[in-house]
This record gives structure tokens, sequence and C-alpha cells, in this order.
């Protein structure tokens, strides 16, 4: 029986996450609703979010381990920054716009993950940007995603 890959293998490599985040946030810098709102992002911003998703896509563990970044540490980020879903849209819009130019895999199966996630994400964080303090502890585990699993909110187990 073949494995099924990664959504991580099936993208390619880590150059593939680092290269779609670097231009992608080129954009975002120049952008008139959304440049405010990153013109201050630490320099290490790029690689942390490159690490981030894909380890979440299951690749190498490089946001936990080289960053010593966590699912709290990256919620935290996102804590009072008020996001609308204007500036949601806007970040999905021109990440999905980089996807293409980069040459990120487009077959429907990839992209519907990859559209899935990023929309999860980016509600997660307009939820998240109207808070005061961060609602997940340090002991909460990364995110996983898949080919088409979904992260809640309800229990899975069904209790």
């Amino acid at each position: 029986m073949k494995k099924i890959p990664t959504l991580y293998e099936w993208a390619g490599d880590m150059d593939t996450f680092e290269t779609l985040f670097t231009r992608f946030y080129n954009k975002v810098l120049k952008d008139d609703l959304l440049g405010e709102v990153f013109e201050n992002m630490s320099p290490d911003h790029i690689k942390q979010v490159s690490h981030f998703v894909a380890e979440v896509f299951g690749g190498e563990k490089l946001y936990t381990t080289e960053n010593k970044g966590s699912h709290s540490i990256m919620i935290g980020k996102h804590i009072g920054k008020m996001l609308t879903e204007e500036k949601r849209q806007r970040w999905v819009h021109l990440l999905l716009q980089t996807a293409d130019e980069v040459g990120l895999k487009s077959d429907p199966e990839f992209r519907s993950a990859f559209v899935g996630y990023i929309e999860w994400g980016t509600r997660l964080a307009v939820i998240n940007s109207q808070l005061t303090e961060n609602p997940i502890t340090e002991s909460e585990p990364m995110p996983k995603w898949g080919w088409g699993e979904t992260g809640g909110p309800y229990n899975p187990d069904g209790n």
C-alpha cells in the first residue's frame, strides 16, 4: 500500500514555504490595508510563519524546536490586534494570489486542504485579536492539518 504524503511533502519542502511567505509578506508590506499591521514585524516573522505552517502541514518541527514556538505563542501574537474581516479577507486573497505566482501545487485536493487551513487559521486570528488575554495554554498541542480533517470546535470523541 502506498503511503499518503503529508501536505508538507506534497507541497515540496521548506524552501517552498519560505518562498511562498517571503513573496507574500513583500506584498503585504506594500498593501494599503495590511501594510500598517505588519510594518513593525520582527525580522524573524517570515521564517517563523513558514516554519509554523510547514509544521502544521506535517513538516519538520522547526517552529517548536528551532523557533521555540508553540500554538499558544502563535495565538498570543494576535491578541489585541483588533483585526477585521476586511483585513482577514485581504490577507487570504494575497496569500492565494502569491501561491499561484510561486507555483504552489494547484491540484484540487491540495488546494482544498490549503484553503481550508488558511480560512480556519485566519478566522481564529480575527477572533483571538479581539481578546486581551490568550485563551490557549502553553500545553495546548500544535494544530495538525491533513487532507480533509477539521479542527473543531466540536469534541471529536463525542464527549
